[in-house]
């Protein structure tokens, strides 16, 4: 018994070292395809620049590089903040009205049918219509981004979380029942487990939408944030300054998702670890 267990031992180590060498290579893997990647954008966007070889049409990587040190210099946290407050207040707006509507959707039917044609039908309508009836109803003003923002993300979430709830294990529920379980502790600890990994897919999607939804009201009836940054250079004809805005725009949600995002699913779901291991 001694000896199988001594024999075991390096087994087991030499075994642990090949998933780490594996885990190891996977990530670099990840790392060149992520470079690659960028490097294979940069180098387009290069050759599609010389090629029209004007920079009234398209700015070559270097003239954009100078425009965002230009502006990181100058009111970029302004504009920025002004942007982030607005689209965060609609956001967690959508979230908060989405997330008990689509509870409701999903444990009655009758409140289920009675709400699925027009949440969906708000979800379905185009961007520039929530923008351009925001900018019709509130104006130049802080809340008309707001409300665009709200108005398109809320059907994501709701929608998600209402198919999260019908797909809820009815044994579990059944088992709770009994095992004497209270609705509170049936709630806390099989409903929302089981519906949460629908609650974070409806957040991520709709706070992208939000993004888009934001700027682009912002293009319309904002006097300050990216949108207003990009329709006023649009309007001066400098496009290596309408890029520049795009790509600190599309870069600071890519930090958003990953730093934020990415980290929040991970923490969340961490029972879920072995599925993927």
């Amino acid at each position: 018994m001694t000896e199988t267990l001594a024999q075991a031992a390096p087994d087991r180590e030499a075994l642990a070292l090949e998933l780490r060498r594996t885990a190891a290579g996977s990530r670099r893997r990840r790392y060149l395809a992520v470079v690659g990647g960028w490097l294979a954008f940069l180098l387009v966007w290069w050759g599609l620049a010389a090629l029209l070889g004007s920079e009234a049409r398209l700015p070559s990587p270097p003239r954009v590089l100078q425009e965002v040190r230009e502006i990181l210099a100058g009111d970029f946290w302004t504009q920025f903040w002004a942007s982030i407050v607005r689209v965060i207040a609609g956001f967690f707006a959508a979230v908060a009205i989405g997330t008990p509507l689509g509870f409701i959707m999903g444990r009655s039917r009758y409140w289920g049918n009675f709400l699925q044609a027009p949440v969906v039908v708000a979800g379905s309508i185009p961007g520039l219509t929530y923008a351009v009836m925001a900018f019709v109803v509130f104006g130049i003003s802080f809340w008309g981004p707001v409300m665009a923002v709200g108005l398109i993300s809320m059907p994501y979430v709701a929608i998600n979380v209402a198919e999260g709830v019908r797909g809820v294990d009815r044994g579990l529920i059944n088992m709770s029942i009994a095992y004497h379980r209270s609705e509170q502790q049936i709630f806390r600890n099989v409903v929302v487990p089981s519906v949460l990994p629908f609650i974070f897919a409806g957040v991520r999607l709709s706070f992208s939408l939000a993004w888009k939804v934001g700027t682009l009201t912002e293009v319309f009836g904002s006097s300050k944030g990216i949108g207003f940054q990009i329709r006023r250079n649009f309007q001066l004809f400098n496009m290596p300054a309408v890029i520049a805005w795009v790509l600190l725009f599309c870069l600071f949600m890519l930090l958003i998702e990953r730093l934020v995002l990415v980290r929040l699913e991970r923490r969340l779901f961490r029972w879920r670890q072995w599925e993927r291991d």
